[in-house]
């Protein structure tokens, strides 16, 4: 079966976006499709991070942004990059002031109250973007969350996931030839959580990557051996820090977030 990732982007709660691709989704039958939703995103910052994120999925994005520059960015993203994205707010904006000649607002998030829980949201994604895949490791004090996994755990998703509940969330790759930074060692082991999956899922999806990378299938990152060896390091490493450990093999991202929050004794209910 084929299978589809679709993305819904929006400077507000992507609801729409998010709508928009279900309905159209929902007339084919035959495909595997796997939604992700980015809400609250009004920086480029953010938007470039999620974009990058989107390429490495071939992802097929949906975007409700007002602001323009913003959603020319997802245009021009996409064509460069080879990927396919559908505006679901120029066009009807357009329509609009061409049928009663009175222009938009574009004012972005509108139809949301501005408070200081939605400015929380927009620095809490800011950070995981900035503190992506063992980026500044000196940001990991300044983590609610921190995130230990190899390679295609859903590290980057399932941090971006947390930052749309207020956590400050940072993630780190590991493996038997990575280096982890000594920050690591300093943090509150109740604020690490480590991922690990099956060696089947993983071979499964490191091939397909690279497959669509056009490359061949049959190099150590895919080799059965070497998972089985990154995924044996990670569970020592988790045992000596003594942090969480959760195998997200059949777990969703919402589900591990969820458990993350609970250990945490955060409320996980939508605020």
């Amino acid at each position: 079966m084929k299978k589809l990732i679709v993305f819904a982007v929006s400077d507000s709660s992507g609801e729409t976006a998010m709508q928009v691709a279900k309905t159209a989704c929902s007339q084919f039958k035959n495909i595997e499709i796997e939604y992700e939703r980015y809400p609250f995103i009004t920086t480029d910052s953010i938007l470039n991070g999620i974009l990058n994120l989107a390429e490495k999925k071939k992802a097929i994005i949906f975007h409700t942004l007002v602001d323009t520059k913003l959603s020319n960015r997802v245009v021009e993203f996409t064509k460069n990059k080879g990927l396919r994205n559908f505006d679901c707010i120029q066009k009807p904006l357009q329509l609009i002031s061409d049928q009663t000649d009175e222009h938009p607002e574009k004012i972005t998030g509108l139809v949301h109250d501005l408070n200081e829980n939605y400015f929380d949201r927009i620095a809490a994604m800011e950070f995981a973007v900035a503190n992506d895949d063992g980026k500044n490791p000196q940001n990991l004090a300044q983590a609610d969350i921190v995130i230990l996994g190899v390679s295609r755990t859903s590290k980057t998703p399932l941090s971006l996931y947390l930052a749309n509940k207020n956590l400050k969330v940072a993630n780190v790759p590991i493996g038997p030839e990575t280096q982890l930074p000594d920050e690591i060692w300093s943090i509150n082991k109740n604020k690490l959580f480590g991922l690990t999956n099956s060696v089947e899922a993983l071979k499964k999806i490191r091939e397909a990557r690279m497959l669509s990378y056009g490359l061949d299938v049959d190099t150590p990152y895919s080799n059965t051996q070497h998972i089985e060896a990154e995924l044996e390091y990670a569970r020592k490493l988790y045992n000596k820090i003594g942090c969480l450990n959760i195998n997200v093999y059949d777990k969703s991202i919402e589900e591990t977030a969820t458990i993350i929050m609970e250990s945490l004794n955060i409320d996980t209910r939508e605020k």
